[in-house]
C-alpha cells in the first residue's frame, strides 16, 4: 500500500501543475453554486470567509518562504532536495507550504459553495497531497537516514507545533527579495482563481445584470493583481531580485 501511495505520489508530483487545475476546473463548471442561507447576504458572508481562508493561505506561504525556502519544484519534475531545512517554519510543521496550499483550495470550494465540489473536492485535495508527501517522506529518508527520522519524530506532519513559533522567528530575518522571487507567480495565479471564482459565482447565482457591480470591483482588483505580477517579473528579469 505505502509503494503505491509512492509511486502515486511521484506521478502528481510531476503533473499536479496541470491535474489539479484541471480536476478544479472541472468541479467548477460541472458543479452550480449554491447561495449560502438562501440570501445574497448569506451568500457574501460565506464568500468572505472563503476569500479569508484564501488570503490566509497565502500569507502563510509567504511567512514561510521568507523566513526559509525549501526546493519544492523539485528537479527535472522529480521528487528533490538539497537540504533538510530544518529551520523557520520547517522546526514546527513539516509541510507548512501544502497546509498553506490545502487551506486555499478549502477557501475556493467555500466561495464555490457546492455540495458536490465539497464531497469531490477535499477528499481528492487531501488524497493528491498526502500521496506527494508520501513520496517527499521516502525520498528525505532514503537520503537524509537518521537525520531525517530525528525530524520526523520531533516534528508533526500537518498540525503546526506552536510552542516556540515566536522565538524561532525572531532569530530569523525575513527575506522579502525571495519571497517575491520565488512566490509572484503562485500569488497571482491563486489570486486570479478567487476572483474569477467570485465572479462565476455571482453570474451563476444572481445573472448577469445584478452581478455588474461585482464585475466591475473584481475587475480593478485583477487590474491590480496583473500590476503587481507584471512588477515582480520586470524586477525578476533586471536582476533586481537575484540576491534572493
Amino acid at each position: 500500500m505505502q509503494r503505491a501511495l509512492i509511486q502515486f505520489g511521484k506521478f502528481f508530483f510531476k503533473y499536479r501543475d496541470a491535474v489539479a487545475p484541471i480536476v478544479f476546473l472541472a468541479l467548477v463548471l460541472a458543479t452550480k453554486p449554491r447561495l449560502a442561507f438562501g440570501s445574497a447576504r448569506g451568500d457574501l458572508a460565506l464568500d468572505a470567509f472563503g476569500v479569508i481562508a484564501v488570503v490566509g493561505a497565502q500569507i502563510l506561504r509567504a511567512t514561510v518562504i521568507g523566513y526559509a525556502y525549501i526546493i519544492r519544484g523539485g528537479k527535472d519534475k522529480k521528487v528533490y532536495a538539497e537540504t533538510l531545512v530544518q529551520e523557520g517554519f520547517f522546526a514546527h510543521c513539516r509541510n507548512p507550504l501544502y497546509l498553506g496550499n490545502l487551506l486555499g483550495i478549502l477557501g475556493l470550494l467555500i466561495i464555490h459553495n457546492s455540495p458536490w465540489a465539497y464531497a469531490i473536492g477535499i477528499p481528492f485535495s487531501l488524497c493528491l497531497y498526502m500521496t506527494i508527501i508520501a513520496a517527499e517522506e521516502d525520498f528525505l529518508a532514503r537520503k537524509f537516514g537518521a537525520e531525517y527520522e530525528r525530524y520526523r519524530q520531533r516534528v508533526p506532519r500537518f498540525i503546526p507545533v506552536l510552542a516556540g513559533l515566536n522565538t524561532t522567528v525572531v532569530k530569523m530575518k525575513y527575506n522579502w527579495k525571495r519571497l517575491i522571487s520565488k512566490e509572484y507567480g503562485t500569488t497571482f495565479n491563486g489570486g486570479t482563481m478567487m476572483l474569477l471564482l467570485l465572479a462565476w459565482e455571482s453570474y451563476r447565482n444572481f445573472g448577469y445584470a445584478r452581478s455588474v457591480d461585482r464585475f466591475q470591483v473584481l475587475g480593478l482588483l485583477f487590474f491590480v493583481l496583473a500590476l503587481g505580477y507584471s512588477t515582480a517579473r520586470v524586477m525578476k528579469k533586471q536582476g533586481m531580485l537575484d540576491t534572493a
